[in-house]
C-alpha cells in the first residue's frame, strides 16, 4: 500500500498568493502578526530604558547646573584655594629660582600651523636657560619635515633652546612621541612639562600663571588651560563645535577641578609635574586618548588636577565635516575603551576616597561617555520615530520633551552668545550621536576601528586666504578639492530617509504633531549626508 504523506492544513488567509497586487496586502498581515507578541513589546522595553537613560542625563546635567551655580557664587577662586605667588626675578640668584620647565610640541604633517606653535611657544615669558622647546615631528611628508627643522633652526639662531626631533616610526603615535621625547637625556634636570598641540598659540604669560600653583602645592601635578577657538565663526560647522566645548570647560571641568580635584585632561594646554607622569606609569599607546587614560592613572594615586578658566590659549577647530568625524570617532570610542580597561581598577583602588570613584566610574566615564552618546541617539533617532509606527507604545510627554528641553537649555549656558543656533544645534547633536554611538560601541566590545587614529586636519589661516582671495579677484575659476560623491555620507542619507518617512506617517495619522520634529531632523541628516553641513555663515 502507498505511503500517503501526510498533508499541513493551512488556513486560508495564510496562503501567500504570488501576484504583485497582493504584496503589500501579505507585508500588512505579517506586520499585524509579528506587531503584538513581538515589536510591541520590544518597542516598550526600549522606550523603557531610554527613559531611564534619558533621567540618568538629566540628574547629571542638573547636578553639575546647581554645582557650577555655587561654585561661582561661593568658592573661592583658584589662587585663594591654592598657594599662588607670582614668579619673581631675582637678581642675586639669577634665574635659579625658575625651575626648568619642557615644552613639548608633537605634530604630524603640519603644514598650514607648524609655525603658530613653535613662534608661541618661542616667545614664553621665561628665562631662556630654564625652558626647553621639543619639537616632536612625526610628519611623513619630507618636504613638511625640512620646513618644521628650519622654522627650528630659526628660532635658535635667536637663542631659544629648541630641539628638533624625530622618530624612525609612529609606533604609539602622540603618546610614542610625548614619551620618546621624555627620554632625551637633556629633559632629566626638567620639573615640568607642558604640552601643545600644533595649532595652539599660548600667551606670553601662560607659564608665570600656572607654573607657581605647581611650586607652591606639591600635591597637584596637572594645571589644564581652557582652550579658545581662532575660527569659531568659521562656517556653521565650527559653531556647533563651540557651544558644546564651551560647555565641556566652562561646567565639566570646572566642576570637576572644584569638587573631586579630577577631571580629564584636554591632551595640550597643560602643564604637568613630570614626577607625577612618572609615577602614573608615564604615557600609554592602548588606547586613542592617552592623555585621559594618564589623568585617571595619575589620580587613582592620589595626584589633584586644577583648571584655570581665565588662562585661555587659541586654538583652532575642524572645519572640514570629515575631519570632525575622524575627531569625534577617536574621543567617542577613546573613552569607552578606557572605560572597558580600567573599571575594576579603579573600583579596587585603596589611595581615593569612596565618592571619588563613585564620580569618576558613574559620572565622568558612564553617564557622560556613554550613556550621553547612546540615549541621544537611540531615543530620538530610533525608538521615538518608532514608537509613532506602533501607536500601542506610548512615550510620556515629560520625557519625549520636558527632560529633553531642561538638558538641552543646560547645555546652553557656555555659549550665550549662540543662543539663536540653539534648535539647530541640536539637530545637529542628533545626527553625530550616531557616530558617537557607533565609536562608543566600538570601544567597549573593542572592535576593528578601537585603536584608529587619524590626525585631525589643521587649516590654519587657508580658508580665511581663500576668502580675500575670492573676494579680490570673484571672477577666478573656483577649484573643487572634492568631487561630490566624494562628500556622500551614506549612513546620514539612510537615517533621512527613515525620519523623512516615519514624519510622513505621523503627519497623516498621529496625533502628536512629532512630524514637525522628525521632518526637521531629516533635514539635518540629509545636509551632513551631502557633506555641506560647513556652510559658510
Amino acid at each position: 500500500m502507498a505511503e500517503v504523506s501526510p498533508k499541513v492544513m493551512i488556513p486560508e488567509s495564510f496562503q501567500f498568493q504570488v501576484s504583485s497586487s497582493d504584496i503589500a496586502g501579505q507585508l500588512s498581515l505579517i506586520w499585524e502578526l509579528l506587531k503584538a507578541p513581538l515589536i510591541v513589546p520590544l518597542l516598550t522595553l526600549g522606550v523603557y530604558i531610554c527613559l531611564a537613560m534619558s533621567l540618568m542625563l538629566f540628574m547629571e546635567r542638573v547636578y553639575m547646573g546647581i554645582v557650577i551655580i555655587l561654585v561661582k557664587l561661593f568658592w573661592k577662586k583658584p589662587d585663594k584655594r591654592y598657594k599662588w605667588e607670582p614668579m619673581q626675578d631675582d637678581l642675586e640668584s639669577g634665574n635659579l629660582n625658575f625651575p626648568v620647565v619642557l615644552v613639548q610640541i608633537p605634530m604630524f604633517n603640519e603644514r598650514e600651523v607648524y609655525k603658530l606653535s613653535i613662534g608661541a611657544a618661542s616667545n614664553l615669558s621665561w628665562p631662556a636657560d630654564r625652558l626647553v622647546i621639543q619639537v616632536l615631528d612625526d610628519s611623513t611628508d619630507p618636504a613638511i619635515k625640512q620646513m618644521v627643522e628650519l622654522e627650528c633652526q630659526r628660532w635658535a639662531s635667536k637663542g631659544i633652546n629648541i630641539r628638533y626631533q624625530i622618530r624612525e616610526n609612529r609606533t604609539g603615535y602622540k603618546a610614542g612621541a610625548l614619551k620618546e621625547g621624555l627620554k632625551r637625556s637633556y629633559v632629566k634636570h626638567c620639573e615640568y612639562v607642558c604640552i601643545f598641540d600644533a595649532d595652539f598659540q599660548p600667551e606670553p604669560d601662560y607659564l608665570r600663571r600656572a607654573i607657581p600653583f605647581l611650586i607652591h602645592n606639591p600635591d597637584i601635578a596637572l594645571v589644564q588651560g581652557r582652550w579658545r577657538f581662532v575660527n569659531a565663526d568659521e562656517c556653521l560647522l565650527t559653531r556647533m563645535q563651540e557651544m558644546s566645548l564651551d560647555y565641556h570647560f566652562t561646567v565639566e571641568q570646572e566642576v570637576g577641578s572644584a569638587t573631586h580635584a579630577f577631571f580629564g585632561f584636554n591632551g595640550t594646554a597643560g602643564v604637568w609635574r613630570i614626577a607625577a607622569i612618572n609615577e602614573a606609569g608615564g604615557w600609554k599607546d592602548r588606547t586613542t586618548v592617552e592623555d585621559m587614560d594618564l589623568a585617571v592613572r595619575a589620580s587613582l594615586r592620589g595626584w589633584k588636577f586644577l583648571y584655570l578658566g581665565d588662562l585661555q590659549v587659541k586654538s583652532e577647530l575642524p572645519s572640514t565635516f570629515k575631519a570632525f568625524r575622524f575627531q569625534q570617532h577617536r574621543w567617542s570610542c577613546g573613552p569607552a575603551n578606557l572605560f572597558r580597561k580600567m573599571v575594576m581598577e579603579i573600583v579596587r583602588n585603596k589611595k581615593v576616597r569612596f565618592w571619588k570613584k563613585v564620580y569618576v566610574i558613574y559620572s565622568f566615564f558612564f553617564v557622560r561617555k556613554i550613556i550621553a552618546h547612546m540615549v541621544t541617539f537611540s531615543f530620538y533617532c530610533v525608538v521615538l520615530p518608532l514608537t509613532i509606527l506602533v501607536p500601542e507604545v506610548k512615550v510620556p510627554i515629560w520625557g519625549a520633551v520636558y527632560i529633553p528641553s531642561v538638558i538641552t537649555i543646560l547645555n546652553s549656558v557656555g555659549t550665550p552668545r549662540s543662543i539663536h543656533l540653539l534648535f539647530y544645534w541640536i539637530l545637529f547633536e542628533n545626527v553625530m550621536s550616531l557616530h558617537r554611538t557607533k565609536a562608543t560601541f566600538i570601544g567597549l566590545l573593542e572592535a576593528g576601528r578601537a585603536n584608529e587614529w587619524v590626525v585631525t586636519e589643521k587649516l590654519g589661516n587657508t580658508l580665511q586666504k581663500a576668502a580675500e582671495a575670492k573676494k579680490s579677484n570673484p571672477k577666478a575659476p573656483r577649484k573643487f578639492r572634492f568631487k561630490f560623491t566624494d562628500r556622500l555620507n551614506t549612513l546620514e542619507l539612510g537615517f533621512s530617509a527613515f525620519l523623512f518617512l516615519c514624519g510622513c506617517y505621523d503627519f497623516v495619522n498621529g496625533k502628536n504633531c512629532y512630524f514637525v520634529y522628525l521632518w526637521l531632523q531629516t533635514v539635518t541628516f540629509f545636509i551632513t549626508g551631502i557633506g555641506y553641513v560647513g556652510t559658510i555663515i
